[in-house]
């Protein structure tokens, strides 16, 4: 099988949109996808785009399929004095997995921190969701588990803006 990896384009917006529900639906939350091609085409590729997509594709010498995708936006660690790549989504389609294009996608990652002059990657992943666990820790991942994760969204956000 061979993989292909590409920077999405705004022309993209469709399938980008089709992997988020695809990873929701994994996660247990496809009603919790409230994102429109239009916030994306707006997000992704408008004047500021807030984060960058990379698509797998994947052919067995047939026609090529979509086969995954990786979200991500750079953080940035005052600690290290260095800008970090935050990894949103990772999703590989079910019929994809265990065949390399999850690791491809990782080390596109990887290489384009780099580049950047990064200093990590992170990411989170859901405490039940143990194959992703156990094949992030085979790439040399450290869970950080003193670490909470704190959200303020919704209701929340609006009422700490205006307090």
């Amino acid at each position: 099988m061979s993989i292909r990896l590409a920077p999405a384009t705004a022309d993209d917006v469709g399938l980008i949109l089709w992997f988020i529900k695809q990873l929701a639906a994994y996660e247990k939350a496809p009603e919790q996808v409230t994102a429109t091609e239009d916030l994306l085409r707006q997000t992704l590729f408008g004047p500021r785009p807030y984060a960058e997509v990379i698509l797998a594709y994947a052919s067995d010498g047939a026609a090529e399929k979509p086969a995954g995708f990786a979200l991500f936006f750079h953080n940035y660690s005052t600690w290290v004095g260095r800008p970090g790549l935050y990894l949103e989504d990772l999703f590989v389609c079910p019929e994809f997995r265990g065949r390399g294009v999850g690791k491809r996608l990782l080390v596109q990652l990887a290489q384009i921190a780099r580049e950047r002059q990064c200093g990590r990657m992170e990411w989170v992943v859901l405490d039940w969701n143990e194959p992703s666990i156990q094949f992030y820790l085979s790439l040399g991942a450290q869970q950080m588990k003193e670490w909470i994760i704190h959200r303020v969204s919704g209701r929340a956000l609006e009422s700490l803006s205006q307090l």
